[in-house]
């Protein structure tokens, strides 16, 4: 590690966003828990809420750690279909997805309502992963720096600084998003680094990519200096292909 660089635990997370039964999740978590997972390499799978129990059950005693795909910011009230920090905690959840674009785009979340919730899973123990990131228009349009800048000041605004560097962000452009188009390592990289210098805190905190990242692209994207580490979706749905993921990011933790 040359100096002055800082070293960031990689970390793979898996969204598995509205797939998997609880018998099906179950399968999923025991054959990932029977991977030899490098152990400088952080590894966490988000499932659906209804699967959340039955996957920490199957999660114990292993280096997997689970993560809920969204919360609400309040701890309790009349919200209807909702799921609270405190109720996550019970269930063994470390961390918690915010912000994802499919989020914002279908359930009008807001960066109002994402900071909110940002504060909520901090003080109640859980790291948020703040998922960022810019439309097929705006990156034509060269609007990629600006809107991701926007997107991380309001996730983090009112934040200490110390507590953001315990936070994780994960770029992902909305464009390569399940479309198995993937941004380029080194234009990924940049922007990262534009991510990071935008909000005090994150330069020790781990910033993610997601968008298509897969098996055969996983070692030349966390090949590069600022991305430790992916956002999974469709990779993350079988043991193999999240297995061949977090492969690619053994050279990474090597050098940490």
């Amino acid at each position: 590690m040359n100096a002055g660089v800082v070293a960031r635990r990689p970390l793979i997370a898996g969204n598995w966003k509205m797939h998997k039964t609880i018998a099906e999740a179950r399968t999923l978590a025991r054959e990932l828990c029977a991977l030899a997972l490098p152990p400088q390499i952080d590894v966490v799978v988000a499932p659906p809420f209804t699967a959340l129990a039955a996957v920490a059950d199957e999660l114990k005693g292993s280096r997997i750690a689970l993560a809920a795909q969204t919360m609400h910011d309040f701890a309790h009230g009349p919200y209807t279909g909702e799921v609270s920090a405190p109720m996550l905690v019970e269930i063994g959840v470390r961390y918690v997805i915010i912000g994802h674009s499919e989020r914002r785009a279908f359930c009008g979340e807001s960066d109002d309502a994402v900071n909110r919730k940002v504060r909520s899973a901090l003080a109640n123990g859980i790291v948020p992963i703040v998922a960022v990131g810019e439309t097929a228009s705006e990156h034509e349009l060269g609007e990629t720096h600006a809107k991701v800048t926007l997107q991380t000041r309001a996730a983090f605004a009112d934040v200490a600084t110390d507590d953001i560097a315990r936070c994780v962000v994960a770029y992902e452009p909305i464009w390569a998003i399940g479309t198995g188009l993937v941004d380029s390592p080194e234009n990924a990289s940049a922007v990262i680094a534009q991510i990071r210098a935008c909000v005090d805190g994150l330069a020790h905190a781990r910033i993610l990519y997601g968008g298509s990242m897969k098996g055969d692209n996983a070692s030349a994207l966390m090949a590069m200096p600022q991305i430790d580490g992916g956002l999974i979706g469709g990779a993350s749905l079988t043991a193999p292909a999240f297995a061949a993921v977090i492969d690619g990011a053994r050279a990474k933790a090597s050098a940490t």
